[in-house]
């Protein structure tokens, strides 16, 4: 019997092997973290010694945008995405001279309808000041992929319908003025999300969105990702990302 002709030989380049869905790391606040009830800041200090990790290991960090072009041309390998959620003011002092001497990319999930305004959301606080339209353009002009974190940061599982609209349509529009670029990204506030919430974002037009662990409903428009914050070290990162590799299989998409 003849052997069978594979799809090299037959001049048919095979599929790259899908492998697990991409690991994308969850920032949101860089700067002081003395008073943190919420576990969202890293001094700057502890982000440069993870980007630093990033590249012992032979990784790079890039825009989630970036990320799922690259791995559709079969080519993510040693690709990780960084994401910071919010739109903090101090992710131009903080963040972005990091990101820039590791020479890494990233996400910025922000917030239109809270241009210059704080996380009122945290009950506990701190305050932390929220990037204005002008802040948001120098971080896209800096090389950083602007995203939608909705206009005001509510929980589009408990939205009605006209709040889910202007949260995810709306959004995506206010940001493609603002920076003059289209939005490719949504991140859920929260990390809360549920079917009605995914065929809203995916309806709107953005070709992906971020959740935290979004289960069932994981793929291009729930992607997971892994909180990383103040207390990861060297070895608590390789176990998040080990532990990634392990429970997150394929999915189609992505």
């Amino acid at each position: 019997m003849a052997a069978p002709v594979d799809s090299v030989a037959a001049g048919r380049p095979s599929a790259p092997r899908p492998g697990p869905v991409p690991w994308v790391a969850m920032y949101h606040s860089v700067g002081d973290c003395s008073d943190d009830p919420y576990r969202i800041t890293v001094t700057p200090e502890r982000l440069g010694r993870q980007l630093a990790w990033l590249c012992r290991r032979g990784l790079r960090g890039v825009s989630v945008a970036e990320l799922l072009a690259a791995r559709a041309r079969g080519e993510g390998r040693g690709l990780v995405g960084l994401t910071f959620d919010d739109g903090y003011t101090d992710f131009l002092t903080g963040a972005l001279p990091l990101l820039r001497r590791f020479r890494c990319g990233a996400t910025l999930f922000v917030l239109p309808g809270r241009l210059g305004g704080d996380n009122a959301w945290d009950p506990l606080g701190p305050r932390k000041p929220l990037l204005t339209a002008d802040g948001i353009r120098r971080a896209a002009e800096g090389g950083v992929e602007i995203g939608s974190h909705g206009l005001t940061h509510v929980d589009l599982t408990r939205a009605d319908d006209a709040v889910l609209t202007a949260e995810v349509a709306e959004s995506r529009a206010r940001l493609a003025e603002l920076t003059g670029a289209p939005v490719h990204g949504f991140c859920y506030p929260y990390g809360t999300v549920d079917a009605r919430a995914v065929e809203a974002v995916r309806k709107a037009g953005y070709t992906y969105a971020c959740a935290i662990d979004p289960g069932p409903l994981t793929g291009p428009h729930a992607l997971p990702r892994a909180h990383v914050g103040q207390n990861d070290t060297a070895l608590r990162l390789h176990l998040k990302l080990r532990l990634h590799r392990l429970r997150r299989r394929p999915v189609e998409g992505v």
